[in-house]
């Protein structure tokens, strides 16, 4: 996703900002400096208008919007490591989508936990932008939308101006806690949903679990004080629907690996992704139990994913629930 917005933020138009790319690994960013690809997105190459830094420091420098595309559990070392080079007044543009284990914070949460305030005492401008945004898609221009919200609304304009291109609408929204969980709790219902494919269960089965996984979404949404429409909209199912249906949805993916007998070691071990709804499915079921919501569908995958059970009879112990009328939220 990192280098869909590098791509996305130097594409061709009026007062676009000048974009640096930072990686982790000094060799991959060598790497991409000079061929302007990288495995991470096959068939993209990145525009000549982005820089790609070399160093932490000039990545940084002069840095006034920072966006935040690292893998959630990593992303409080990473923060935490850089913030001595964050410029005052820098603001940053999340677009991960998690839970961090333990804290059980969403990622603009853990990122202003690593930076504290800017120097003069001010809150740190933070927005999250989501939606349903499958990177190799972006990165071929094709038509999306996507979210920007933040507690700050003029911060969350200001996101909203400098994402949006011909191809990207991009709409503002307040609730920046419904969000941001429900593009952290979609990842695991993916998950879900790849088992049924791995399964070949069938799309009866697949968009049944779709409608009920997004009942749960909102009933834990609804129970942490997120706005029940929130669920229900591009940031909702929206991102909810092309995820368990892209065949290129990571976390999908690895659900369907499951379904078809593969060990979940084995699986992450040979991918080149972070699968973010594994460690998330473990903060999901933490969170349902604090705040004593049912969620049937994440925690079979919570067993399918770290107690051994059986996606066969994941799906018969869902079968097999207390008949009931239906409700949502």
């Amino acid at each position: 996703m990192g280098l869909t917005c590098s791509a996305l933020l130097s594409a061709e138009g009026a007062d676009r900002p000048a974009v640096t790319l930072w990686g982790h690994d000094p060799d991959a960013a060598g790497a991409l400096a000079q061929t302007r690809q990288s495995d991470h997105l096959p068939g993209f190459t990145l525009p000549h208008g982005p820089r790609v830094a070399l160093s932490d420091e000039e990545a940084l420098e002069g840095a006034d919007l920072i966006v935040s595309a690292i893998p959630v559990q990593h992303t409080r070392e990473v923060w935490s490591r850089l913030r001595r080079l964050v410029e005052p007044g820098a603001a940053v543009v999340s677009v991960a989508k998690g839970i961090e284990n333990g804290t059980l914070l969403r990622p603009t949460q853990i990122i202003a936990d690593a930076l504290a305030d800017d120097p003069d005492g001010r809150p740190r401008r933070l927005a999250a932008l989501s939606g349903p945004t499958i990177a190799a898609e972006l990165a071929r221009g094709l038509p999306a939308t996507m979210i920007s919200a933040s507690d700050d609304p003029a911060f969350a304009e200001q996101a909203q101006r400098t994402f949006s291109t011909s191809w990207l609408r991009v709409y503002t929204h307040p609730d920046l806690l419904g969000v941001e969980l429900a593009g952290a709790m979609k990842n695991v219902i993916a998950i879900a949903a790849g088992i049924l494919d791995g399964l070949q269960a069938g799309f009866n089965a697949k968009s049944a679990l779709l409608a009920r996984g997004l009942a749960e979404i909102a009933r834990l949404g609804c129970a942490m004080g997120a706005s029940r429409d929130t669920f229900f909209g591009v940031a909702g199912v929206g991102d909810l629907a092309t995820t368990c249906f892209s065949p290129e949805g990571r976390n999908r993916s690895c659900g369907e690996a499951l379904g078809k007998g593969v060990r979940l070691e084995d699986y992450l071990a040979k991918s080149k992704f972070v699968v973010e709804g594994v460690a998330t499915t473990r903060s999901v079921m933490d969170l349902a139990k604090r705040y004593r919501v049912e969620m049937p569908i994440a925690e079979a995958a919570h067993s399918v994913l770290f107690e051994q059970l059986d996606p066969i009879e994941a799906i018969a112990q869902l079968m097999s629930r207390e008949l009931k009328g239906e409700s949502i939220g």
